[in-house]
Parts: structure tokens; sequence; C-alpha cells
């Protein structure tokens, strides 16, 4: 698998919470190379650690890990979400060679220029449904736990890791309801910018979505998903599963068309 990249892309990570499946998230970091880092939102939960927190070494390794890529040579960009909104007010800072930024413009190697923010700008043009909350605050918490129970089951029987909260978002009818008013609203947002497409995280589901030549990128999460969006040194933009057995899940689409194969809806 392909591990030198232009860009990569990452966001819903949840340090300091038990559900941050941070083991893969290290071993990742530490095995790509590559020219930009983008850190889209709720890498530090500050919003679930002021009720507990749950910050072991492997979540301080994640962090020295990215000041280490910073320091050298890595341009690291930190667009702070939901869960993080407390270093919003560090905006147009630098930090430990960390820009901060509400948000970026990132132009690909082939041209394209793609807005960057971590989605939660959304929240009240969707009207989050009560399931997506359920999924997405509190109660994600048990559904989370639950899935960690089973993916130590299926590592006792050498089982590759499975998002139990993935599945049910790819097919319960509300929450894939949700999803794509979600996706309308950042596509709607990207044309209204004249822009090629949107890229960001939040809802903790990784997918591609091309409607009317505008792009829709969300990098997915490092709690249920374990994904990335990649750059490789030609503007492609890739979407990659990492755990116990890494794995491509999807290529940008080229055709209008491709949005009804299902790893645009459903990658892992």
């Amino acid at each position: 698998m392909q591990t030198t990249f232009r860009t990569v892309f990452i966001s819903d990570v949840h340090l300091g919470t038990k559900a941050c499946q941070a083991a893969h998230l290290l071993d990742f970091l530490t095995t790509i190379e590559t020219d930009t880092l983008y850190l889209v939102g709720d890498i530090i939960d500050l919003q679930e650690m002021r009720r507990k927190a749950h910050f072991i070494d492997l979540h301080y390794r994640i962090v020295e890990r990215i000041l280490y890529m910073a320091k050298n040579g890595t341009q690291v960009i930190y667009i702070p979400g939901n869960h993080d909104a407390f270093f919003r007010q560090f905006t147009g800072q630098t930090l430990s060679g960390i820009e901060i930024r509400l948000n970026a413009r990132h132009t690909t190697a082939d041209g394209r220029h793609f807005h960057v923010s971590h989605g939660d700008e959304f929240d009240q043009m969707v009207k989050i449904s009560p399931l997506m909350l359920a999924i997405g605050d509190r109660a994600h918490g048990a559904m989370l736990s639950l899935n960690q129970w089973i993916n130590g089951v299926r590592r006792f029987i050498r089982l590759p890791y499975w998002s139990l909260a993935g599945y049910l978002k790819s097919h319960i009818g509300k929450a894939k309801e949700f999803i794509h008013r979600f996706e309308t609203a950042a596509l709607k947002s990207a044309k209204s910018k004249h822009l090629d497409g949107y890229i960001c995280g939040h809802i903790h589901f990784a997918s591609f979505l091309l409607k009317e030549g505008t792009l829709y990128c969300n990098d997915g999460d490092w709690v249920e998903h374990c994904t990335a969006l990649t750059e490789s040194k030609t503007g492609e933009l890739n979407l990659l599963h990492w755990s116990e057995q890494p794995k491509h899940l999807a290529t940008e689409p080229q055709d209008e068309q491709w949005q009804d194969n299902p790893l645009s809806r459903q990658p892992n």
C-alpha cells in the first residue's frame, strides 16, 4: 500500500477518550510520509474530558508524533472542531509548529480548490435527528463501548477490526437520510464559494460524493472507522482504512454515476 503522500487529512480522533483507536492511529502516523497533514477537528476531545479524561500514554505519543512531524518538515494545519472548539481562539497563530486555522483553502497538485473545515457548521442546517444525536453524543459512548468489546472478541479469534456504529449508520434509514442532508449542505457550500469541492469530517462517515462537478470528501474518524483521506503527488484523492489489515477503500469518483457504487456510502 502507498504510504507517501502529498497531503493527508484526518479528523475526529477524540484523544482523551476510551473510544480513540490510538494504537491504529499511531501506527498510521509513524508509517506514512506526507508534505502536509490536516487535522480537521475533534482531535482532542476537550468536551468529553470535562466529564471524564482518559489521556493514556498512547495518546501522548500521538501528540508527540504530530509535533515531531511539524518539526521535521511536514506542514501541520489544525482546524478545531466542536469538541476542541477551545483552540479556535488561537486562529491565525502557530503553536509548536502547528498552524491553527478556522478553515482552510486547499489546492491539490492538479490545481483543484477545496474548502476544508470540520463540518459542525452544518448542524443547524441539516437539523440533526434524535438518532444521530444519540449516535453523536452520550449514548454514542455506550455504542463505542460495545464496539470495543466486539472487537476485543474479534481480535481474540483473529478477525480484523469492524465498526458497529458504521454498520448502523449504513443500514438505518434515518441515519442515511441525515448523512445525505449533510453531504448536500457541504456540496452547496462549495458551489456557492465557486470551489471544486469540500473536505470535512464531523459525522464519522468517510465517503466521496460527486454532484454537478463538485466533489464532497469526508475523511471519517479514528473512533469507529480508522480512516484517512489522502492526496497523491499527482492530486488524486483516496480513502484509506488503517487497522490490523490496512486497506484502500475508495478512489475519488470521476463520473457522477460512481455515486451509486456502495463504497461511496459504505466505505468500511
